[in-house]
């Protein structure tokens, strides 16, 4: 099969689109093939190879950890999913190739488009943990960094159905956008504490950084001098700051719940999920390039 696989660590350039051997579903497993794989972050930095320190990576690998597709291969034990089947999901092995394993899947509707479908896993279940994590409650104010992007943007609307106010940082460019999803927007850049502290008249009482772009020491000063109620998922400093970095992987059971109800709420509207730019499959270098230069408004979908 096709994939793009990287055989040592380093920049997109290390990432390229060859031939492979397919995987075939184990167990509890079914194989998907991939109608749409979502670019993260994270595969950046994995590719990189800044994610050793929390869990090795064997190469040659294959990135990404979500996709949407039609299943073709089921494993022993599997009575849920049929071939034919669409699915969205979280993958066991890359899902930048045009066959992916998954034990964590959903029923994909007909009405969710492939490349949104991508877009909810990583996103919707990122934003949920951390939200969690926070203890988001009805009548807080709720800081998030980066709040435009593929996490960020799912992070506000779950925040503001909480009923939170929230408030994203964002180039201007994008503070409409922020507004049609529920929230305030300010300028992230120098001056950022005073642009906050004008709308958030009661103060800020938990942030949520998914930019990672140096903002915890605003953020802190935000707080009230305090890390207490703030989260980094991409701020590889965060220790220095004191400040918790949440890589955390949900319970299967959770993990799928979660992805269920995401499912449903991108379905029914109530869940607005902007798909960025679109990238053929050879073209997965370019993606993360893109991604790693952290200007794409919205989400990066590869389509094999």
């Amino acid at each position: 099969m096709r994939a793009a696989v990287f055989e040592k660590f380093g920049g997109p350039d290390v990432l390229r689109t060859g031939d492979v051997d397919e995987p075939h579903a184990g167990p509890g497993e079914v194989r998907v093939a991939v109608r749409a794989a979502g670019v993260n972050p994270m595969d950046y930095k994995i590719r990189h190879g800044w994610m050793e320190q929390l869990f090795s990576t064997r190469l040659p690998a294959i990135p990404g950890s979500e996709c949407a597709g039609v299943v073709d291969e089921t494993g022993e034990g599997v009575t849920e999913f049929a071939v034919g089947d669409s699915v969205v999901g979280w993958t066991a092995t890359g899902a930048y190739a045009q066959y992916a394993l998954a034990e964590t899947v959903v029923p994909k509707p007909a009405s969710l488009g492939w490349e949104e479908a991508a877009a909810v896993p990583v996103a919707g279940g990122t934003a949920r943990r951390v939200l969690d994590q926070l203890a988001v409650r009805r009548g807080e104010t709720v800081l998030v960094h980066g709040a435009a992007g593929g996490v960020g943007s799912v992070a506000v609307q779950l925040a503001v159905a909480r009923g939170a106010t929230v408030i994203g940082t964002a180039s201007p460019g994008n503070h409409d956008y922020l507004r049609s999803l529920g929230a305030l927007p300010v300028a992230y850049g120098e001056g950022l504490v005073g642009r906050v502290r004008a709308v958030a008249t009661q103060g800020v009482d938990a942030v949520f950084d998914v930019a990672g772009k140096g903002a915890l020491p605003d953020s802190i000063e935000l707080r009230g001098g305090t890390t207490d109620r703030i989260i980094t998922i991409a701020d590889p400093d965060a220790a220095g700051h004191g400040v918790a970095f949440s890589a955390g992987v949900a319970a299967p059971g959770t993990k799928r719940a979660a992805l269920a109800e995401n499912v449903r709420l991108a379905t029914e509207g109530a869940l607005r999920l902007r798909v960025a730019r679109t990238f053929p499959l050879a073209d997965a270098a370019e993606a993360q390039k893109t991604s790693e230069e952290g200007h794409a408004n919205g989400k990066l979908v590869i389509t094999p």
